[in-house]
């Protein structure tokens, strides 16, 4: 489970961003990004029983993202980040496919998963799947269960004019012009805090991994 004082560690830091703050509460640091470890080693292996594309090798080290923030071309200069991301591939060790991602924020975390921007060749691919095999995609997104958990899959970032090769009157243009491939859903504290907070997420993800596998068999 996400042990309170990881929360608690957050919270504090909101108020407190800066080095002195931080570097004075390292140990704290130290304590939560460890609870986020063991918590994604835990569901890694969850994932994995469902979705065989989430390699076992995967190291949850690895997997936890730095918590420090590129402030270079940021008006932002606070030195890092109020949350602990949490990104698991599915296509091998390396990123830029498919993924699971977990966001640990205090009352503010969420599941989300799928393709977010995809460089040009996939993207090109993605949409030429969705053109060629649509029926297969809105059974996905259609499902009650999934608009239940993920809400509207076309309500996001999208081109503003037709995209090159497709035309007006295509019935799913709407789907074309998408730019990403995400869903996410929200979680309550209680519920990464209770003693089933891997297995509540696993279980999310198990929602939306048929559209990760739409997005990577459009890809191969």
């Amino acid at each position: 489970m996400i042990q309170q004082q990881t929360l608690d560690f957050l919270k504090e830091l909101v108020e407190n961003n800066n080095r002195e703050w931080f570097m004075a509460n390292k140990e704290r640091y130290d304590t939560a990004r460890e609870n986020m470890i063991d918590f994604t080693g835990r569901l890694i292996k969850l994932l994995h029983k469902f979705d065989p594309a989430v390699s076992e090798e995967l190291d949850p080290k690895k997997c936890v993202m730095r918590i420090y923030r590129d402030i270079r071309f940021s008006k932002n200069k606070t030195p890092y980040k109020n949350n602990f991301g949490v990104s698991i591939p599915t296509s091998g060790t390396k990123l830029g496919g498919a993924e699971y991602y977990f966001h640990v924020q205090p009352g503010k975390s969420f599941i989300a998963g799928g393709y977010w921007m995809p460089e040009a060749a996939h993207l090109k691919a993605i949409r030429q799947e969705i053109d060629y095999n649509a029926h297969d995609l809105l059974s996905i997104i259609n499902d009650p269960e999934f608009v239940k958990l993920f809400g509207d899959f076309r309500n996001q970032d999208k081109l503003k004019t037709l995209p090159r090769d497709y035309t007006a009157d295509n019935e799913n243009i709407e789907l074309l012009k998408l730019k990403s491939f995400i869903v996410s859903c929200p979680l309550k504290d209680k519920d990464l805090l209770s003693d089933g907070g891997a297995e509540k997420v696993a279980t999310i993800c198990s929602k939306l991994y048929p559209l990760n596998v739409f997005l990577r068999n459009a890809i191969v």
